[in-house]
């Protein structure tokens, strides 16, 4: 277990960031196991979301709650993948899909406020 402060963060935030950070492994992992069907990125990928749900579970134990904390995850999950999305993977989004990233972004920072 981490200490109870880190980076001035709560501890159920340091692991529900931890959260996204297994989920967006994991969710490139299975982008390429899509392109280039190898079965090793697709065991991984599966791996990547354990990993991701043991610190989800953390995080709850933790402090978090299942109203703010799937709301940030949900969000910061989305920005994030969309970001990898266009610049790692070149897909497209049209100019409504990226405005509507603001709204989740918003709940974020709204989400984030004590």
């Amino acid at each position: 277990m981490l200490p109870a402060k880190w980076l001035f963060l709560p501890v159920w935030v340091v692991y529900l960031l931890a959260l996204v950070a297994f989920e967006i492994v994991a969710d490139v992992l299975a982008k390429q196991f899509a392109i280039q069907g190898k079965l090793v990125f697709g065991m991984l990928s599966i791996g990547g979301y354990v990993l991701a749900n043991v610190a989800w579970l953390i995080s709850l134990r933790s402090g978090g709650t299942l109203s703010r904390g799937s709301v940030i995850f949900s969000a910061l999950n989305g920005v994030v993948a969309v970001v990898l999305g266009l610049f790692v993977f070149h897909e497209k989004a049209s100019p409504y899909q990226l405005i509507g990233m603001a709204p989740g972004i918003a709940a974020i920072v709204f989400l984030s406020m004590e």
